[in-house]
C-alpha cells in the first residue's frame, strides 16, 4: 500500500514539473534531460512512468483540461456569461501568463506529434461545442455560428492578455458576448463582473420582442 502511494506521489510530482516546464518554457524547448535534472531523478525512473516525451505531452494537455459543467441548474445564457467571468478571474490570478496552453501546443507541435495536436485541438473545440449545446436550448437562429463567435472572443481575450498583460481587457470580451447574445434575441438579467471593491451593479438587457428568454 505504501509503495503504491509513493508511486502516485512520484507521478504527481513528475506531472507537476512537466506542466510547469512545458508551459513556461515551451514544449519543444524542454527536453527529457531538462525534466530529469529538474526532478533530480534518472531517465530510467522517468521512463518508468512515461515511455516517451509524446506521452508526457499528452499527459500535460490532459492535466490542464477542466470539463465544462453539464446539466447545470443555471439558465444557458447565464452559464455562458459565467464562463466568461471565470475566464477574467482566471487570467487575473495568473502571475506568469504565457497564453493558452492548447493554442501554444498547436503552434509548437508538428505533424510528427499528430496525436498530441489532435488532443489540443479537441480540448480547444470542447468550449465551442459546450457553447453550441447551451445555445441550442435557446431560440437562436444559428447556434453553431454564434458558438464560434463566442469562442473567438475567448481566444481574443487570451491574446489580449498575452500582448497587453492587462486582465481587465477580458471585460471587453464579456461585453461583446452580451451584445452577441442580446442581438441573437436572448434576454439577459445577469450581473456582469465588476472591479473589486466596487458595489455590484445589475446589468439588465431587455429581450427582443421576438423572444422571451431571460436569466433568473
Amino acid at each position: 500500500m505504501a509503495a503504491k502511494q509513493d508511486e502516485e506521489i512520484t507521478r504527481a510530482n513528475i506531472l507537476e514539473t512537466i506542466d510547469r516546464l512545458f508551459y513556461r518554457q515551451g514544449i519543444r524547448a524542454v527536453g527529457v534531460d531538462t525534466i530529469v535534472a529538474e526532478l533530480g531523478i534518472s531517465k530510467k525512473t522517468l521512463y518508468r512512468y512515461f515511455r516517451s516525451k509524446s506521452e508526457m505531452i499528452e499527459a500535460y494537455l490532459r492535466g490542464r483540461f477542466r470539463p465544462f459543467p453539464v446539466d447545470s441548474d443555471k439558465p444557458p445564457a447565464e452559464q455562458i456569461l459565467s464562463n466568461f467571468a471565470w475566464l477574467e478571474r482566471s487570467l487575473s490570478s495568473k502571475k506568469e501568463y504565457r497564453g493558452c496552453a492548447y493554442l501554444n501546443a498547436l503552434a509548437e507541435l508538428g505533424e510528427d506529434e499528430r496525436e498530441s495536436r489532435d488532443l489540443a485541438a479537441h480540448f480547444k473545440e470542447s468550449r465551442r461545442l459546450w457553447f453550441r449545446d447551451l445555445l441550442s436550448k435557446l431560440d437562436v437562429d444559428d447556434p453553431d455560428t454564434l458558438a464560434t463567435q463566442l469562442s473567438l472572443l475567448v481566444d481574443g481575450a487570451y491574446s489580449a492578455m498575452l500582448t497587453r498583460k492587462d486582465p481587465s481587457s477580458t471585460r471587453a470580451a464579456i461585453a461583446a458576448a452580451r451584445v452577441l447574445l442580446k442581438n441573437a434575441g436572448v434576454g439577459l438579467a445577469y450581473a456582469a463582473p465588476q472591479d473589486s471593491g466596487s458595489q455590484p451593479a445589475a446589468h439588465r438587457d431587455p429581450p427582443r420582442k421576438s423572444r422571451q428568454h431571460r436569466i433568473a
